[in-house]
C-alpha cells in the first residue's frame, strides 16, 4: 500500500470528537482514513465535497452517520478539523461554519509559522 497523503488532525477538535464515540466506529472511522492515505481517487460515498476547499469524510455505521470535515492542503495533506454525528438529511450549516473558522485558524497559523 503506497501511501499517496499523509492525514494529519489540527488541534484537538477530531480528537475530542473521536474519543466520544465507540470503538467500532473509530475502527470504521481509521478504514476511510487508509482509503484517504492509500487512493488517488476516492468514491462519493466516503468523500463529498463542501465548498471553499472544504471536504467532509463519510462514515455510516449501523444506520447511523457520521462526519468530519477536512482539506487537502499542499496537494497531498488531510487536515482533519471537527467531526459530529449526523441526524437530518442536510448537512448542519452550523457545523460547516465551524469548519470554516477552523480551516482560517489553521492557515492563519501556518502563514504564522504557528504549527
Amino acid at each position: 500500500m503506497n501511501k499517496v497523503r499523509k492525514i494529519t488532525a489540527y488541534g484537538s477538535y477530531f480528537n475530542d470528537f473521536l474519543t466520544s464515540l465507540t470503538e467500532d466506529v473509530v475502527r470504521k472511522f481509521y478504514y476511510a482514513f487508509s482509503i484517504l492515505e492509500t487512493q488517488e481517487r476516492i468514491s462519493t460515498k466516503f468523500v463529498k465535497a463542501i465548498r471553499d476547499g472544504l471536504y467532509e469524510l463519510r462514515i455510516e455505521y449501523n444506520s447511523n452517520i457520521y462526519r468530519a470535515f477536512f482539506i487537502f492542503d499542499d496537494g497531498c495533506v488531510v487536515v482533519l478539523f471537527n467531526g459530529f454525528q449526523k441526524k437530518s438529511q442536510k448537512t448542519p450549516s452550523k457545523e460547516i461554519d465551524k469548519a470554516l473558522r477552523i480551516k482560517e485558524a489553521y492557515y492563519d497559523d501556518k502563514q504564522n509559522n504557528r504549527l
